[in-house]
């Protein structure tokens, strides 16, 4: 069965650094877009960054030049290296990506969230 799993978030000072990495686990044929959303208490889900399979990205506005988005497709993996945190980006952090699984098909997963924490 496929699985996205999350894993980095936790508690930092305004201006530090976080990497967060999310991972297909399962039989997974291919993976196509990866991308990382999120959601802060009271507000709807907004998109952060995606990355194509040829490793095209695109960022919201409110992130780019601090995050930086990559994957590894032979480990199934995305990461997300956020620098220059800032308060305001305190949300939970959501992966997602389209895979074929095995058996065929493409769908869209998502990871259960972790949560990041920027203090002032």
């Amino acid at each position: 069965q496929v699985q996205l799993v999350e894993s980095g978030g936790g508690l930092v000072q305004a201006g530090e650094s976080l990497r967060l990495s999310c991972t297909g686990s399962g039989i997974i044929l291919r993976i196509n877009t990866m991308a990382w959303y999120r959601q802060a208490p009271g507000k709807q889900r907004e998109f952060v960054a995606s990355i194509i399979r040829a490793s095209t990205t695109n960022y919201a506005d409110s992130v780019k030049g601090r995050f930086s988005i990559s994957r590894d497709n032979a480990q199934n993996t995305v990461t997300l290296e956020m620098n220059s945190l800032k308060p305001e980006d305190t949300a939970v952090y959501y992966c997602n990506a389209d895979i074929v699984p095995f058996g065929g098909g493409l769908r869209s997963y998502w990871g259960q969230g972790t949560q990041v924490t920027v203090s002032e």
